[in-house]
């Protein structure tokens, strides 16, 4: 994500990456969202027309934050030649290690807005549009996967699937929101750990990963 240092202003001309950046320095400095697109265009030095060219409320402009790191970690990953010729197990992987590195490098901005509601439920209503773009994603994993198999009874549903890593992610948002690990190990553990409990239940050979994957969580529950 692009960066701004605190008594920047947005250039002349905006742009959504610029407005975006001064929006997340602005409630990391001041801890709290602006109180209005008035006030916020004004400190910037440009004009409310400037902001609404390319969002329609600070609400559409936290959503678009969360569909830019969703765009990042493709970003990243697609560059890879190793990628194209993973399985879709080793894509997950990769998708979620990346993923969970663009989030640390925002962290401050994601624990504030992960945070800035009471209710649990108004917070995640900013993933609204992340969550589709991670379920579409998902899809094409298992549609791909299934192109490779002859047998209809072979075949894994892509809801279910796609459905399946949404909490797969909302799960490990949450423990590297209060992993203390040093360089979230703990958080890189847990997502090969459920990466590959998700594709052996699919697989139906889930008992061994998921014993593993308990006892882990269980450690780290009691630690």
């Amino acid at each position: 994500m692009a960066k701004t240092t605190s008594n920047s202003k947005v250039k002349a001309k905006p742009d959504s990456d610029a407005l975006i950046a001064a929006y997340m320095d602005y409630v990391l400095v001041n801890e709290k969202t602006p109180k209005s697109v008035y006030k916020f265009s004004k400190d910037n030095g440009i004009t409310e027309q400037d902001f609404y060219q390319y969002f329609g409320s600070f609400e559409g402009l936290r959503k678009e934050i969360w569909v830019r790191l969703f765009q990042n970690t493709l970003n990243v990953i697609q560059k890879s030649k190793e990628y194209k010729n993973f399985d879709n197990r080793e894509k997950l992987l990769t998708f979620f290690y990346t993923l969970f590195e663009v989030l640390t490098a925002n962290r401050s901005y994601i624990l504030y807005a992960l945070h800035d509601h009471d209710t649990p439920l108004k917070n995640l209503a900013e993933l609204k549009n992340f969550r589709k773009h991670l379920k579409l994603y998902a899809r094409d994993l298992i549609e791909e996967g299934n192109m490779n198999k002859t047998a209809q009874f072979l075949k894994q549903s892509e809801t279910i699937f796609s459905e399946g890593v949404w909490i797969q992610f909302l799960f490990l948002l949450k423990f590297w929101m209060d992993d203390n690990s040093a360089a979230f190990e703990s958080t890189d553990i847990a997502i090969e750990k459920s990466v590959n409990t998700v594709f052996d239940v699919f697989d139906n050979t889930p008992l061994e990963r998921l014993v593993d994957f308990g006892k882990f969580l269980w450690k780290e529950r009691m630690a």
